[in-house]
């Protein structure tokens, strides 16, 4: 068991430290926050070992999961890989592009692994529908969110949109040519309403779409692909797939079929792929977990965490 100690004892902070806890793969070894009266809070009420300085969980830990605020991100993440600690850094991976490049750096230079908490990867909805998507050419997500305080001290792109940068860079395997943006601020000092069009140099484009002042949750995403659309619901934890295939020689009384301008004719097929229900954060945790003991690649790396922030700046830059 890999001994962990986690900082920040926010909202996050408080499930990471439960799901640790629990996990059969780490040895939590307690937190630190800097907040001391909820770090005295937390520690009471649930009796994890409250650590008096970073520097003190950083020198007896071997993993340290970092969850404090996006802007302290670097400063922990350079002490914990310092010290020869693998990290988990929650999204986004750093403040800044080149925070995000230093802390890429600095991880290669002193060999410890580090994942960023892109955790829409593990989101069962789209882990059920992920190998059907191939070569998308069309992808259109909404993630609309109602109003909480907790997240607006980023723009909404890096508090929401950054997840469906990451799943769709994770999709499409082609640069990104062009980003158009519009970023509206509401009640934030930052834009709360962001939409954002994504050109890659294979010719797809993908259409975003945040808001966290809607007045219901959403999480859909569509892929349209040659032959095929999939939709992922990651809030309803659904997936559907639909697929059009030459029609047999003798189809069905009761198949679907389409025939368009030219005479070709196409039957669907409809499937919805089985949804095996997880818990997304315990998951990213333990795979972590399983790359550092087997020395393999963490599912979202730091390469992948830097790279959807490099993005997410040319959204925001764009607005």
């Amino acid at each position: 068991m890999l001994k962990v100690g986690v900082l920040g004892a926010g909202h996050l902070g408080k499930i990471h430290l439960r799901l640790l806890e629990q996990s059969k793969r780490y040895n939590l070894i307690g937190f630190y926050d800097q907040d001391t009266v909820n770090a005295e809070k937390v520690a009471t009420e649930f009796g994890y070992k409250l650590f008096n300085s970073i520097d003190d969980l950083i020198d007896a830990a071997e993993v340290v999961d970092i969850v404090t605020p996006t802007l302290s991100h670097f400063e922990c993440a350079k002490k914990a890989i310092e010290k020869g600690c693998h990290i988990f850094i929650e999204k986004p991976i750093a403040k800044t592009v080149l925070e995000a490049e230093a802390i890429k750096t600095l991880a290669s230079q002193f060999h410890v692994k580090g994942q960023v908490g892109h955790v829409e990867r593990f989101n069962p909805a789209f882990i059920a529908a992920k190998d059907m998507i191939v070569n998308p050419m069309f992808i259109e997500t909404h993630r609309l969110a109602e109003f909480n305080p907790r997240g607006t001290d980023v723009p909404v792109v890096l508090d929401l949109m950054i997840h469906d940068i990451d799943i769709i860079l994770s999709v499409v395997k082609s640069k990104v040519k062009n980003v158009h943006a519009s970023g509206i601020s509401v009640i934030s000092d930052t834009p709360d309403i962001a939409n954002a069009r994504i050109e890659f140099e294979n010719g797809c484009v993908a259409n975003l779409t945040a808001s966290r002042i809607s007045m219901k949750n959403m999480r859909k995403s569509r892929f349209f692909q040659k032959d095929a659309y999939i939709s992922v619901d990651m809030l309803e934890k659904k997936a559907e797939i639909v697929r059009m295939k030459d029609v047999p020689e003798n189809p069905d009384d009761y198949a679907m079929i389409l025939q368009n301008a030219e005479g070709v004719k196409k039957q669907i097929y409809f499937d919805n792929p089985e949804v095996t229900n997880n818990n997304a954060i315990l998951d990213e945790l333990e795979t972590f977990a399983d790359a550092i003991l087997n020395n393999t690649e963490p599912i979202v790396s730091l390469r992948n965490g830097a790279e959807a922030l490099r993005i997410a700046q040319m959204v925001i830059d764009s607005y």
